[in-house]
């Protein structure tokens, strides 16, 4: 875990925005700002799952790399506030994450969760929605958005079966194409909205692609399997060819409303649109 008395809240990777493809990645990193300490918690803690997703910076900055195209990554761990939910979902700050509980999260005042969301989470989320802004605007078209994560192989005393999972709500264009391509390769067992579902009211890809209607995906892939630069490498080069074939499909850069299975959209949530 890094610490930095000057503390970005996200970091942009460049890339040719006339692509029209944007990647994100909200747990990328496991960092706390300095005045947060360690948020009461043993610096092991920070080797896990709960603060952040193992392996993701990595299958990031090789994706983009390999792409040459912008991504947008969080600075901040999880456990300070996850960026990967709405303003109002419970599980923003949490105070209990797999067994452990935070000290530093509990009691968790109204004043300090002002505090977080506008010196972390809401310039993260401005710093994407600026992104995907640019990317529409330099390409003419509605941008493809892809959001990389990653799972443990256990949780809460489970294993799970899955190499990789794609998480989606309602908008097939991306993830269908997506899960084709992976479950080519018949060694890997690829999970359909596992282990999560992608129906998440709020989360990124509800905030910035859903509600303008711009084609996206998100990503799990297990841990374990991306855990060393190596194996995070070899995944982000098995994925290029696939974001790229599904970035030229001819209806990825159409704006199309296909709602959310968590209830109505509106449209115009965010404050640009193409």
């Amino acid at each position: 875990m890094t610490r930095t008395a000057l503390f970005a809240p996200f970091e942009i990777i460049e890339g040719d925005r006339k692509k029209g493809l944007v990647l994100v990645a909200d747990h990328a990193r496991r960092d706390l700002p300095e005045e947060y300490g360690s948020l009461g918690l043993p610096a092991s803690e920070f080797e896990r799952h709960i603060a952040y997703d193992i392996g993701v910076a990595t299958v990031t900055r090789r994706l983009a790399a390999l792409l040459g195209v912008p991504a947008v990554m969080a600075n901040f761990s999880r456990l300070l506030i996850d960026p990967n939910r709405g303003e109002d979902d419970p599980t923003l700050i949490r105070q209990l994450y797999d067994g452990t509980i935070v000290p530093g999260n509990y009691p968790m005042t109204e004043t300090e969760r002002s505090r977080r969301l506008d010196g972390f989470y809401r310039p993260y989320h401005d710093a994407v929605g600026s992104m995907i802004a640019s990317a529409a605007a330099e390409s003419g078209h509605a941008p493809f958005i892809f959001s990389v994560h990653s799972f443990t192989p256990q949780m809460q005393g489970r294993k799970r079966p899955w190499h990789v999972g794609v998480l989606w709500d309602s908008d097939p264009r991306a993830a269908l194409p997506l899960l084709e391509m992976l479950r080519e390769d018949p060694i890997f067992v690829v999970g359909d909205n596992e282990p999560y579902d992608g129906a998440l009211r709020g989360d990124t890809m509800f905030r910035h692609a859903i509600v303008n209607g711009f084609a996206h995906a998100l990503i799990e892939i297990r841990q374990d399997l991306i855990a060393d630069e190596e194996s995070a490498a070899e995944w982000a080069e098995r994925l290029a060819p696939i974001l790229e074939a599904i970035n030229a499909m001819p209806d990825i850069h159409e704006v199309k409303q296909f709602g959310s299975r968590t209830g109505p959209v509106r449209q115009g949530e965010q404050p640009w649109s193409i």
